[in-house]
Parts: structure tokens; sequence; C-alpha cells
């Protein structure tokens, strides 16, 4: 690189350096040169105008092209002073004068309170409680057993009362031998004797077992207590259906009705006003209730006690218009409908088709 180049450079960097901050030139004052002041005498009365001197300006050197005015520093400037505000003065509490102190009063004595003992308290009564309460208290009974018309509150079906065959053995058992208690007779094999329900199963289901569980109807049918055994001419052609004031037996009668009303005390059945007052008419004459068994041979006799019933008594009890004859009204209304041939009622009453059932 040549002289003359770098001294080119250099001097364009000094330019724009010297563009880019511009010094102030500072211009001198003028310079003011006195000329003689004329004075005035100190006597004279006429005042002479005061010359005045014009200043002569002293001619300022041009900058020499090649000097360069060195930058003059941009003043900083001064932060202004902030003023401190003088603090607050906290003004100081007046004193707040002491409350005169109050004397304690004197603790007295406090008799303790007896105390007054809480009633407990009344139990409410459920209404469907009481409801069944008052109704069972206005149900007559007797002994112990409620008084009611017979009801069938559901179709009766045999079915629903099943029992096994093989419960005939057991009750063989129990009475010592193929033994039938309503006649006496002893029977030479279990295929001449029938299983008997003491209560008929419809008369239970009658009597409330129409309303009775599957499982409570199963167990009624099995009961021992209300089975015995009887030749097939009395179960199914005497004996039937019937309840105690429809038949007792020829023998063991006092024996009979208190089965049956052992049985419906068990099971909470009911009882028909008439059929009660048969069975007190029977147990009104009986020394016993013991199940009398006769040897093998002997005969029923004549010191039994005698069948409640008969033709007088059926009148008596069921024609309530007395005109001699029944209606099924007033079999109904004594709870004693259907009637079945043998009944002390059915010869007093019209059965029209001949089947040995009347009022079905």
């Amino acid at each position: 690189m040549t002289k003359a180049l770098f001294t080119a450079i250099v001097f364009t960097l000094l330019a724009l350096v010297a563009c880019s901050e511009p010094a102030q030139t500072e211009i001198p004052a003028p310079t003011v040169t006195p000329e003689a002041v004329a004075t005035q005498p100190a006597n004279s009365t006429d005042k002479q105008p005061t010359a005045t001197l014009q200043p002569t300006e002293t001619p300022t050197a041009a900058p020499s092209p090649t000097a360069t005015t060195a930058p003059v520093p941009t003043p900083t400037p001064e932060p202004t002073a902030t003023t401190t505000p003088s603090p607050t003065a906290t003004p100081v509490p007046t004193p707040t004068e002491q409350p005169t102190p109050t004397l304690a009063p004197v603790a007295t004595s406090t008799p303790t309170p007896t105390p007054v003992p809480t009633p407990a308290p009344t139990a409410t009564p459920d209404p469907t409680s009481t409801t069944v309460a008052a109704a069972e208290a206005l149900t007559p009974t007797w002994r112990g057993i409620a008084i009611a018309p017979e009801n069938r509150c559901s179709p009766y079906d045999s079915d629903d009362y099943p029992y096994r065959p093989s419960v005939e053995r057991r009750i063989v058992d129990e009475l010592g031998g193929i033994y039938g208690p309503y006649t006496g007779t002893w029977f030479e094999s279990i295929r001449e004797t029938d299983i008997e329900h003491i209560v008929a199963r419809s008369e239970a289901h009658d009597s409330g077992l129409c309303a009775a569980t599957a499982a409570t109807r199963k167990q009624f049918a099995s009961d021992l207590l209300n089975l015995t055994l009887a030749s097939p001419s009395v179960n199914r052609h005497q004996k039937v259906a019937h309840d105690a004031s429809d038949w007792l037996p020829d023998l063991n009668k006092c024996w009979y009705v208190n089965r049956v009303v052992q049985v419906r005390l068990e099971y909470s059945l009911t009882i028909d006003r008439v059929e009660a007052d048969a069975i007190d008419l029977v147990l009104a004459g009986c020394e016993s209730i013991e199940l009398i068994i006769l040897e093998p041979g002997a005969t029923v006799t004549a010191t039994e006690t005698p069948t409640p019933t008969g033709d007088g008594d059926a009148l008596a009890r069921y024609d309530d218009n007395g005109n001699g004859r029944i209606t099924c009204a007033e079999a109904r209304a004594h709870g004693i409908a259907p009637v079945h041939r043998g009944h002390p009622a059915y010869e007093y009453m019209r059965d029209a088709d001949g089947d040995g059932v009347v009022c079905e």
C-alpha cells in the first residue's frame, strides 16, 4: 500500500468521526478597545454629551484546514435533587384516664336445684297392630280358637296339600299296629286302610289355610297330630270332608274332638259356632280324652259316648225360619256348606242332581 493511499484512508476516518460528533467551536467575545474618554470639568453646569465608544472587533483567525479541534465532551446533566419530605410527627396519644375499679360482688351460695325427672317418651302405637289388636278383641274365641264362619279365600286343590305314602308306616308305629280308631278295627295289611286327616284338608283350607304358604300346607298334610287310619268306607263315604258338627266316629269320640281342638290351635285355624257347640256337647260327657284301643275281635260297647246329632238337632241348629227345611242360604250362614250325604242337615235339603252334595 502506498503512503498516499494510507494517508487518505486515515483522513477519511477522521472526517467521519468529526461528522458524527461535531465540535462546538467557541467564538471568542469581541474585545473592546477603549478610546480616550473626555473628562468633564467638575464645576461646569452644562452637561456635555458623553461620547460612546464604539467597540473595535478583533478579527478571529480562521482555523487551519489541517487543525482538528478536539471534541468537547457533552456535559452530563446533574441529577435533580429530590426533596425528601419531612417526617410527620406521630401524635402522642392522650393518656386515658384509668377507670375506677369496681368491687366484685360477694358470692352468695345458690341452692342446688332439685332435678325434675324427664318422663319417658310414650311409644306411638303402630296403627296396623292397633287395628289388628282391635279386630282380635272383637273376634269371639272358643278354647283359644277364633270363631268365624268357613271362608274359601282361594280355590281348593288337594294337590296343594301333598304327603308321602310312607307316612302311613309312621302312623302304624304310633298306633301300635294297623288299627282304625274310629271303629276299633284291626286290619291285616295297610292296603286295607286309608290315611285319614282328622281335620280334613278342605276343612282346614276353609278355616284359614287358604291364605297359608305352600310350606305350611305341606306340613299340615304330613303332621302326625292330624293323621290316623280308617277303612276306605269310613274315610271316603262317611267322614269325607265333614267336621265335628257333621260327623262323629262310633268309637273314640272324646279323643277325636280333642284332636280337632289341638290341630286347630296348632295351625291357628278358625272354627264355626256350630262345630264348637258340638264339641262342647261331646266333651261335657267325657271322662277321658285318651285313645281307646280295643282288643282284636272286640266290638264297640253301648257305653261309648253317643253322637250328639240327630234330626231334631239339625232343624234346631240350621232351620232359622222354622219351616222344617234347610236352605243353602241357611247352610252357608252356619258355615256347613257344601252339605254332604250323611250330614244331619242333608235330609232336610234338596239334592237336585242326586250326587250326594248340596250347595256346592
